[in-house]
């Protein structure tokens, strides 16, 4: 017996110094997004990028269903990296997701990587050329669990529309096919623009994008959700729609678990954010020309990992309190009275 343990120790060590130079060290997980979503063009690109430039990782990815399941995934270490959004990170690490009072302490940040603006559509045979006239329609709101579900049911709660809109969770191609078979009113996205179900879409029927911007800042806006931030999206973004659209975007964050290590996090930072990482990263998704270092860290308002703040000072970026990981000086919604409170169908926790 004595002899057998003899002999596979050295089995094993002969394999470890036998092994070739690129022998993965650390193994890490990467969790983006529902198939041909952007988050899962993101995390699948970084996730192939960060195995073959840096020698002692591998990142294997993964689908999900998007920001706030990713939140909970990266929390419970079911993977090492996500994508996710601000605000839903915010709310997360104050105990105030969708029907989920945990605080998800865990999840800190690497970087911002674009913003995803806010953009509520409907046909314009319908009519409808405000939000207020929305009452009684029925609204898609984005699948259970994703960033933009959640991100619609503090909108419409906001403007005091929540229970007055028939809400239908469906993802964007589902929602524009059912729009386009006139079984819903209106389709809500927060995503990058142009958005690939909205330009088919507008292809065959003619849309009209709503103004969400005055609505939410008339309704408090800036106090109650200090993690959204105002956009206008370019008149002719799709066929036909000849106007800007004012609107709010939040942005969307690559994510870790706060226990991968320093120099992992160091490393990919490293790798993303060199002139030939963000190059690749163009080739993956044309939304990431929105990525450079000047703007490594916007719309950060929680905890960077602490090899992202290596990293950003290096840069010469300044870290805020909040990055830093001071608590946090901006208002926090209350979960009791605010209207904003979240009640929509939450992905089950850990998932």
């Amino acid at each position: 017996m004595r002899n057998i343990i003899r002999h596979l120790t050295l089995f094993i060590l002969a394999v470890a110094l036998l092994a070739p130079a690129g022998f993965a060290k650390e193994f890490l997980s990467f969790t983006g997004g529902p198939s041909g979503g952007t988050f899962q063009y993101f995390s699948n690109g970084m996730a192939i990028r960060l195995s073959k430039q840096i020698p002692d990782i591998r990142v294997s990815n993964q689908a999900s269903r998007g920001s706030v399941e990713n939140i909970r995934k990266v929390n419970v270490k079911r993977a090492d990296f996500g994508i996710a959004y601000s605000g839903d990170l915010y709310l997360a690490q104050n105990g105030l997701l969708a029907n989920d009072n945990k605080s998800y302490s865990n999840v800190q940040v690497l970087s911002f990587l674009y913003k995803a603006p806010a953009q509520l559509a409907v046909l314009k045979k319908s009519g409808i050329s405000t939000v207020a006239q929305l009452a009684g329609k029925k609204v898609a709101l984005g699948g259970p669990g994703s960033g933009a579900a959640a991100s619609a049911e503090r909108f419409f709660k906001l403007v005091g529309l929540w229970d007055k809109i028939d809400r239908q969770f469906l993802g964007y191609s589902t929602a524009a096919s059912a729009m386009k078979d006139g079984h819903i009113d209106a389709m809500w996205i927060l995503a990058g623009y142009p958005t690939r179900a909205l330009i088919e879409l507008a292809a065959m029927h003619e849309v009209v994008l709503l103004d969400v911007y005055d609505e939410a800042a008339k309704s408090g806006l800036e106090e109650k959700l200090p993690f959204y931030q105002k956009e206008v999206i370019p008149a002719n973004t799709y066929d036909k729609v000849i106007k800007p659209t004012q609107s709010f975007f939040d942005s969307a964050l690559w994510v870790v678990n706060k226990d991968v290590s320093e120099e992992a996090v160091y490393n990919a930072l490293k790798e993303i954010y060199s002139e030939e990482g963000l190059a690749y990263m163009v080739s993956v998704k044309s939304t990431a020309k929105q990525m450079s270092v000047a703007n490594g860290i916007t719309g950060v308002v929680t905890r960077l990992h602490p090899g992202a703040i290596k990293f950003w000072k290096e840069k010469g970026l300044k870290i805020s309190a909040n990055q830093g990981g001071e608590p946090s000086t901006a208002q926090v919604p209350d979960a009791t009275s605010d209207p904003v409170t979240p009640d929509t169908p939450a992905a089950p926790a850990g998932k």
